[in-house]
């Protein structure tokens, strides 16, 4: 056997192994209660993983037995998943490009402003359905009582260095009531 079919093999018997955590992933997602941040992963992570794990099946009975046209199918699949994974980084780049944080006179951590991001995400953002969604995966997570038993006053929260996650949370009032 070629050397290069047993790389290939073993990448893609690996893929397989990682398949079966995502969708395993997805299906824990899929048992828990249901909040904004589970419905909207739960399916996106399944999908995923059978995708995943039909090519790297095929990419791995193709290098093992040499069956051409899996290898073929393989092929196209994957240029596939690097064109789609190329256009997601670009368009994530791009909606958040302008987004920096300013620096703010006695704290310790950057500004963000929605302004600061493109016109696409702003608008997702203010549009008061997926706003409502993002506030519930927000105010479901466990970041409020954690910044809440991290800081004991205000003072201690201003001086330290914080994410833009945790400065969002400060800033829309969800410090005291996560």
């Amino acid at each position: 056997m070629a050397v290069s079919n047993t790389i290939t093999g073993v990448l893609n018997f690996a893929a397989m192994v990682l398949s079966v955590l995502i969708i395993g992933s997805g299906i824990w997602l899929a048992s828990k209660q249901d909040t904004e941040c589970v419905k909207f992963l739960r399916w996106p992570l399944i999908t995923i993983g059978v995708i995943l794990l039909l090519v790297s099946a095929a990419g791995f009975v193709g290098a093992l037995w040499r069956v051409p046209y899996l290898l073929v199918i393989y092929l196209i699949f994957m240029l596939v998943f690097i064109i789609a994974l190329l256009a997601l980084v670009i368009f994530a780049f791009v909606i958040t490009n302008k987004g920096r944080g300013h620096s703010v006179a006695g704290r310790n951590y950057d500004e963000y402003q929605l302004n600061d991001f493109s016109g696409w995400l702003r608008h997702y953002v203010e549009n008061t359905k997926h706003w409502n969604k993002i506030k519930s995966c927000l105010s479901s997570s466990k970041l409020c009582s954690q910044l809440d038993q991290r800081y004991p006053s205000a003072q201690y929260l201003f001086i330290s260095h914080l994410t833009p996650l945790e400065v969002n949370s400060i800033g829309n009032g969800y410090i005291g009531s996560g």
